[in-house]
């Protein structure tokens, strides 16, 4: 018996809503046979086919039946079609043309949202999906699509009350689950965002982006290799996955297995050649690897790639300082400072050796924080004022191995008065077995060893423990961890020594300066309160050992007569108008030499190039390798005068000189970088070495290498001073500055808020 039309409509639509889906296509085309343009079949029979994956037809069959009747919901499918095939702007016109029909249709709302979003509008998408909720508040999949819409606006906190609601309504929703991991991440919250990405992998264990993500938060929480592990599970799956490898290269740089890293970067770039991101972070590996010629080449190419790369072009300045590019670096300068002052974060430190420059360097520690820290975490610390018999230090450094800061600190942390402090070391690096680390450990009452834990695990360590005032030695410094502190763990919370300029955050308390480096008046340009040690600020270790055993001349490179001026600070605070003062020096003073350190091939080849450039022969030019520093030190005998940088003075450098016999010659700038040399000198009693212009800085080294007896009688005075000036005196230092550990907690214990102070000069035990 023949059937009609709205029979087979009928069984048509029941078989469509029953998912068996051929058995609906038949029908659907049985009744247009009958009638070639019925609405409802041409509609229904183009959502089967897009259903099918037939987006083509899909369009063919609603833009037929959109000629007999254009209803909401066939402009609103019509318009879904497009958007799946990335046509949003045509998409979006479709759902208009159905909202100017009927203005209340949830479903067109929702999706123009959705289009909205796509498009990057997600102010317009958020109005939409607000609309949509005001009228079906437990619409899940809105509430999801809102937390896309808030997170596209930047606003990840409000995008995981979002995701919360959807996933209260539809807790199984993967969509949400792993966005609100991802926001969660954006949020710091790595912890929190690693629990939600692994229950996302419970419902979809093959999911590569939950796998990638996750081994993102790995990586924040400092465990790379549970995050290699992560990522090679994504790339198992997905060997395309170019973001996969690409992060594997973070991870790999962060256990500082820089060609396993390169190679990762290297795979990334194969399967997607344009990726800027894995070209800077190849640059970064290379940087990390004392690369640096490499590195600026790497940046280049991301550059001719993205031009507008938000880190490309200061990780290339940041790489061509370190080889003394100055060519570069000049022509760089305007556009950095200027990126800086509009909030460009940008790693603070490499700042010190280029800009003498107190309100830049706080505004770059200011970007540097709130990019590291874009959402401030809840305090740990409640407002508890502690009642401890002693005071409880906590130490945090990357740097308890053989490191600078170790040279200089480990005496101090033996020195310390335990029957009123108690103190603990916290250490953040990943240190081997060495000397000096073995000292550090047995130099404090406890030592932790979290280099594998996160911000949160130390903060909550610190906190239990309940440490009075945590010391952060490490700052805007290479595997610094500022993270931790932004927890503000402890009550009272400080920047030394690790950093020689403003942390820039609202956490940091105190910085422990001097008269000389920080004065009173530098405070507007320093988020921390200012405390002023009497002498110098910076702490030294009177226990250094000096190698008994002198290299001859010949043995150390140089030659066997004239007069041998000397710096080994890190040839990325040598700059140009330094280095011209240095040549002129070498050219009036015949048969001298300048000795540096051997930092890299691409340094010393741009130095000895500028030398030739200045009518200097380059092989006036020697460059010492690195050697353990008792045998360092030694080899200062051989050295005639060491002639500082500016703007970044020599800090470790200068007390290893001064303490091996050698004169510092220095020339006193406007920012803390720029005066350690002379707080240093002052406090060794050599004021004659300290000068405040270059003009009379070049001065003084000419008339030091060209009086001998002048020389000789600086060198006499700093023999004597060196056991009789407060410099070397780590017992007098260790007084003052447990005196501003003492004054910071009494302030605090009064209920008191931060406030600088001077420490007043303590006599020595044995004259009181």
């Amino acid at each position: 018996m023949t059937q009609s039309v709205a029979e087979l409509l009928g069984r048509a639509l029941n078989s469509h809503q029953q998912g068996r889906l051929p058995e609906a296509e038949r029908f659907y085309t049985e009744v247009l046979k009958i009638e070639a343009d019925h609405f409802d079949a041409l509609h229904l029979l183009g959502v089967l086919k897009q259903q099918n994956g037939e987006s083509a037809e899909a369009l063919r069959l609603i833009a037929a039946a959109l000629k007999t009747d254009a209803t909401p919901d066939a402009l609103t499918n019509y318009g879904n079609i497009l958007c799946s095939l990335d046509r949003h702007q045509e998409g979006l016109a479709f759902y208009e043309r159905a909202l100017a029909l009927k203005p209340d249709d949830i479903l067109a709302l929702a999706n123009r949202g959705a289009a909205l979003t796509a498009l990057n509008r997600p102010e317009e998408a958020l109005a939409c999906y607000d609309r949509v909720l005001a009228m079906q508040p437990d619409y899940a999949a809105v509430h999801y699509n809102r937390g896309n819409a808030l997170r596209g606006l930047k606003r990840p906190r409000e995008a995981l009350a979002s995701y919360d609601r959807a996933l209260a309504l539809r807790p199984d929703e993967t969509g949400a689950l792993l966005n609100r991991a991802n926001a969660l991440a954006e949020l710091g919250r790595h912890e929190e965002a690693l629990t939600c990405y692994d229950r996302l992998l419970q419902l979809m264990a093959g999911n590569t982006d939950a796998l990638n993500n996750r081994g993102t938060s790995l990586v924040a929480l400092n465990r790379p290799e549970a995050a290699l592990a992560s990522y090679d599970n994504a790339l198992a799956l997905n060997p395309g996955h170019a973001g996969a490898h690409y992060n594997r290269g973070h991870a790999l740089r962060q256990l500082k297995r820089y060609d396993d890293a390169l190679s990762a970067y290297d795979a990334a770039l194969a399967i997607k050649p344009n990726f800027a991101d894995a070209l800077y972070g190849r640059a970064n590996a290379l940087k990390e690897a004392r690369r640096y010629e490499e590195a600026i080449s790497a940046c280049e190419k991301a550059l001719t790639i993205a031009p507008d790369h938000p880190d490309a072009a200061l990780g290339m300045f940041d790489a061509a300082l370190a080889v003394c590019d100055w060519t570069r670096t000049r022509k760089m300068m305007g556009e950095l400072k200027a990126q800086i002052l509009q909030g460009k974060p940008y790693n603070p430190f490499t700042l010190l050796s280029c800009l003498d420059d107190a309100a830049l360097h706080l505004r770059a520690a200011q970007n540097s924080i709130r990019h590291a820290i874009p959402a401030p975490p809840v305090p740990l610390w409640k407002g508890t004022i502690f009642r401890h018999d002693k005071i409880r230090l906590g130490y945090l450094s990357a740097d308890f191995h053989p490191h600078p800061m170790a040279s200089l600190l480990a005496e101090l942390f033996e020195r310390h008065d335990r029957a009123r402090f108690e103190v603990t070391g916290i250490s953040l690096d990943q240190a081997g077995d060495s000397e000096i680390r073995r000292r550090l450990v047995a130099g404090f009452d406890r030592f932790h060893d979290v280099r594998t834990k996160s911000d949160g695990h130390i903060a909550s360590l610190l906190r239990d423990l309940e440490i009075d005032i945590a010391v952060d030695l490490n700052g805007h410094t290479l595997d610094g961890r500022p993270g931790v502190l932004a927890l503000r763990p402890a009550p009272i919370q400080v920047n030394y020594l690790g950093y020689p300029s403003t942390i820039g955050a609202d956490f940091i308390d105190y910085v422990i300066a001097d008269r000389v480096v920080l004065p009173f008046d530098q405070q507007p340009f320093y988020s921390e309160r200012i405390i002023q040690l009497p002498d110098c600020y910076q702490v030294n270790d009177s226990k250094r050992k000096i190698s008994e055993q002198t290299p001859t001349r010949r043995e150390a490179g140089l030659p066997d007569e004239g007069f041998v001026f000397c710096c080994f600070n890190n040839n990325y605070k040598i700059t140009e108008a330094v280095f011209d003062i240095w040549m002129r020096l070498l050219k009036n003073i015949p048969g001298s030499v300048l000795w540096l350190l051997q930092d890299s091939v691409g340094a010393q080849d741009n130095l000895r190039k500028e030398a030739q450039a200045r009518g200097v022969d380059p092989a006036r030019l020697i460059f010492a390798g690195r050697l353990p520093l008792d045998q360092h030190l030694a080899r200062h005998r051989l050295a005639d005068l060491f002639l500082d940088t500016l703007p970044y003075n020599a800090h470790t450098t200068g007390s290893d000189a001064l303490w091996a016999g050698l004169p510092v010659l220095t020339c006193q700038g406007n920012t803390f970088a720029a005066r350690v040399a002379a707080s240093l000198l002052l406090a060794v009693g050599l004021e004659e070495l300290v000068t405040h212009n270059l003009e009379d800085y070049e001065a003084q080294a000419l008339r030091l290498a060209t009086e001998p007896s002048l020389l000789g009688d600086i060198r006499r005075k700093l023999e004597q001073n060196r056991q009789t000036h407060p410099l070397f005196d780590t017992g007098r230092f260790c007084r003052h500055i447990e005196a501003a550990y003492t004054g910071m907690w009494e302030i605090w214990q009064r209920g008191g808020t931060p406030q600088s102070f001077a420490v007043e000069t303590i006599p020595s035990r044995s004259a009181a």
